[in-house]
């Protein structure tokens, strides 16, 4: 039996085809202005990967905030359902997963798990807050770097810079001042992600965050991030190989729940 999940987040829409207990292939695009075609051909991409055929899935579950804007699916759930689901089936090499950090590119969330794996307890960032994907990827921009050597650089710095703003537009112009101070740009870098990290990591400890700690989500590859995130916290995270999939792997095991259901 194949199933798929679809996570249509505000930045990527990622597709998981899923079956006989094993993930098959994945593919992830820009979600741009239109949902449902980003939905579409993402997994339309996993698919030809699978060589396999839409009409061969069983079930379809859909997930992340354009959930209900695809008119393909078979079902919807919550990204913090999915999240879970898929954080719990993947597990860690540091122990048993109790806390879920997901940075995406709209918001970002903390789900922590009980001892079976259910959740416990979330909380979920202000959208105009910063502290996502996309308010790193603005500022990154505002530096004139791309979102890779903006993960490396922070990691040079010494001496990360004071960085007050919550809001993204009054962060950027924080980070222009301090530009135009001569401040290094690896430690207005390291600053942002500090700033970040802080904001995570104060919402984590207000929501009972416990070992083990997984950290996914596409935030979860800068590991400028990570670095300050692990400082912030005072103790290590685990990333899995492939982050910025965990919801949709999720969605994709209930996909595959309700399709053995319906059998």
């Amino acid at each position: 039996m194949i199933v798929a999940g679809m996570d249509i987040g505000s930045v990527a829409a990622k597709a998981v085809v899923f079956g006989d207990h094993a993930v098959f292939t994945y593919h992830v695009l820009p979600t741009g202005a239109d949902c449902n075609r980003a939905a579409e051909k993402a997994l339309e991409f996993a698919l030809q990967k699978a060589g396999i055929k839409k009409e061969q899935l069983a079930y379809i579950m859909a997930t992340g905030y354009g959930r209900r804007a695809i008119n393909f699916g078979s079902g919807s759930i919550t990204e913090i359902t999915a999240n879970a689901k898929g954080a719990v089936y993947l597990g860690s090499s540091m122990g048993k997963v109790r806390t879920i950090i997901n940075v995406g590119g709209q918001d970002t969330k903390v789900i922590v798990l009980d001892e079976n794996g259910t959740i416990s307890n979330f909380a979920m960032n202000d959208k105009c807050a910063a502290g996502t994907g996309r308010f790193l990827d603005v500022i990154s921009h505002a530096l004139e770097e791309n979102i890779d050597s903006f993960a490396q650089l922070s990691l040079q710095s010494k001496s990360p810079a004071v960085i007050n703003s919550t809001c993204t537009v009054f962060a950027e112009s924080e980070v222009v001042s301090l530009v135009a101070d001569k401040v290094p740009k690896v430690d207005i870098i390291a600053g942002i992600h500090k700033s970040v990290a802080k904001r995570i990591a104060d919402m984590a400890q207000s929501a009972g965050a416990r070992d083990v700690i997984f950290f996914d989500g596409g935030g979860a590859k800068n590991i400028g991030l990570r670095a300050a995130l692990e400082h912030e916290l005072g103790r290590k995270v685990f990333v899995p190989k492939m982050p910025q999939f965990t919801v949709a792997l999720g969605a994709a095991l209930l996909a595959y729940e309700k399709a053995h259901k319906k059998h």
